[in-house]
């Protein structure tokens, strides 16, 4: 769990970062949430974009990619979703 002190800082560094995914039409199929899994072992810190078309918007997506992917929900800003999740395969970690 997240210190607001944390998440705070997280929500800086991803100001920084483009997203590398978008979510639109339908629901989140498994393909998607193996390429966000693959993404957060990557860079730790993922920022997601949802599409005007999708049925749902980013306040609502935050908990359930969050629950499906084991990590922290850092913000849902506008149709931007910020993820993080600690990768075991990294070297150099985001200090917190």
């Amino acid at each position: 769990m997240l210190t607001s002190k944390q998440r705070a800082k997280l929500r800086s560094l991803s100001s920084n970062i483009d997203a590398i995914f978008q979510i639109g039409k339908g629901n989140l199929s498994d393909v998607q949430i193996n390429e966000l899994a693959a993404a957060l072992n990557k860079r730790e810190l993922i920022k997601v974009s949802v599409l005007k078309g999708c049925d749902y918007t980013a306040d609502e997506l935050i908990g359930e990619l969050a629950q499906a992917l084991d990590a922290e929900p850092v913000a849902a800003i506008g149709n931007k979703i910020v993820l993080y999740r600690r990768s075991p395969d990294k070297a150099n970690h985001i200090e917190l």
